[in-house]
């Protein structure tokens, strides 16, 4: 480790044990925020990658710089029967973190205070890695991506985050200034650092360029001192681009999988009309890989703060067939899951709620993360869907409860034939498999 390094995370270790982040109160739960619980479920990238629903129970996670638990207690939540072991280089972080998964009653749980560039010492070997918020501020990040790699199983995920340049260019401009004033020194203190970040931006003119891209007035409240200590004040924080991303997986020897948020990540989006792009563009994505779909999008509209992605390992098994790739005879062995966040008891109240009623039942209001507008069912689409809130089903169990829903075609009156049924189940499927809903798998 260089002086530099050391000094940086000396520096680092000396902000988070002062100010432990998360700043989440203890007794605060994530059992009801669905959307965090589908991002930090190990079963949605491996359904991305592999196409199998994942079973949770013995699986043993990692949180690489878990702060003070929060994100540790959604992994036990969102992750049911895994063991979940919890990393940080901030002693204080690491024991906010036990005490709030005692406060839970959380078992499984263990939390080391450890560089993740030190986690081989260990010993334990990882199903799934959750480094968020974290890689952006260690002084080598490919080090500690080498290191993580190494205690990831042959199947594993890693998920990890990095900050953008592009859109957090405002705040490296800002710290570059309030480091030369001597504001991010180890010996001021972080509050009196604050007091003079706030009383600067106050007193700057409106039309000061810093002041109108990297202020809001809310940073101006007591209560905002850890935004402004994480963006203005944020010792060791560095901006990555998209090609930066990709020279760190492949020196790391990993494979990218896919953008958490992969459905913000889309150029044609961009375009007033996507399917009918300027010339040459629809060639040019058609043949443009991931690498490059991702960095046209970051040049033409930054607005992501982190480059937040899903990764394997270089030699992890080859990807799962799509169901869009499946044939037929495919689809008459297929199982069908539904995913394991939508399972949750008050969910299944709710549509059935809407069954009875007869109204249509929004899946967006519980999971909106992989969808740009509303995804809906009818009362008919949810009542045959319901046995999946108790176990996988198959398709063709599926298609007959249609059947039985609707036994007479609506247009012609006339019988509804299994076929018809099947079609239109195999066609739901279809439609609520983009947004990983439902987890259609090939029966083993």
């Amino acid at each position: 480790m260089t002086p530099m390094s050391s000094s940086t995370l000396d520096q680092l270790r000396a902000q988070f044990d002062n100010a432990p982040y998360p700043r989440i109160p203890l007794d605060q739960s994530p059992l009801a925020d669905y959307d965090m619980q589908f991002v930090h479920s190990m079963v949605t990238p491996y359904y991305l990658r592999y196409r199998r629903a994942a079973d949770t129970v013995g699986k043993v996670i990692l949180d690489a710089g878990c702060g003070t638990g929060y994100k540790a207690h959604l992994l036990a939540i969102a992750n049911p029967g895994a063991t979940i072991i919890g990393v940080d280089l901030s002693e204080a972080s690491v024991k906010l973190a036990r005490q709030r998964l005692d406060y839970h009653q959380i078992p499984n749980t263990e939390f080391y205070t450890l560089l993740i560039e030190d986690l081989p010492s260990l010993g334990m070997h990882f199903d799934y890695i959750n480094c968020d918020e974290t890689l952006y501020l260690v002084p080598d990040p490919l080090a500690a991506l080498q290191a993580m790699t190494s205690v990831l199983k042959p199947d594993g995920i890693l998920r990890v985050n990095l900050h953008s340049a592009l859109q957090r260019h405002a705040f490296y401009r800002a710290q570059e200034l309030f480091r030369a004033i001597g504001l991010m020194k180890p010996e001021t203190s972080q509050s009196e650092a604050v007091q003079v970040v706030i009383n600067t931006m106050k007193a700057l003119k409106p039309d000061v360029v810093l002041k109108q891209h990297a202020w809001k007035p809310e940073y101006e409240r007591p209560e905002s001192d850890g935004s402004i200590l994480a963006n203005h004040l944020l010792v060791g924080d560095k901006g990555f681009t998209i090609p930066d991303v990709f020279d760190l997986l492949g020196a790391a020897n990993l494979e990218f999988l896919s953008m958490v948020n992969w459905r913000h990540w889309q150029v044609p989006d961009l375009f007033k009309d996507g399917d009918d792009l300027p010339a040459l563009w629809g060639m040019s994505l058609m043949a443009a890989d991931p690498p490059a779909q991702l960095r046209m999008y970051e040049l033409l509209h930054p607005v992501n703060r982190l480059m937040d992605f899903w990764c394997v390992r270089a030699d992890a098994d080859p990807p799962g067939s799509p169901v869009d790739a499946w044939d037929d005879e495919a689809w008459q062995e297929a199982r069908v899951h539904l995913h394991p966040v939508l399972r949750a008891a008050p969910i299944r109240e709710a549509a059935i709620a809407q069954i009875e009623t007869g109204q249509p039942f929004e899946l967006t209001r519980y999971i909106d993360l992989p969808a740009m507008g509303t995804v809906s069912l009818t009362a008919l689409e949810t009542a045959c869907l319901l046995p999946l809130w108790d176990g996988p089903q198959t398709v063709a169990a599926l298609a007959q409860r249609w059947q039985q829903i609707q036994p007479t075609d609506w247009a012609t009156l006339e019988p509804l034939s299994e076929n018809t049924a099947f079609a239109r189940v195999q066609n739901l499927l279809n439609r609520l498999d983009a947004f990983l809903y439902v987890l259609t798998e090939l029966d083993s």
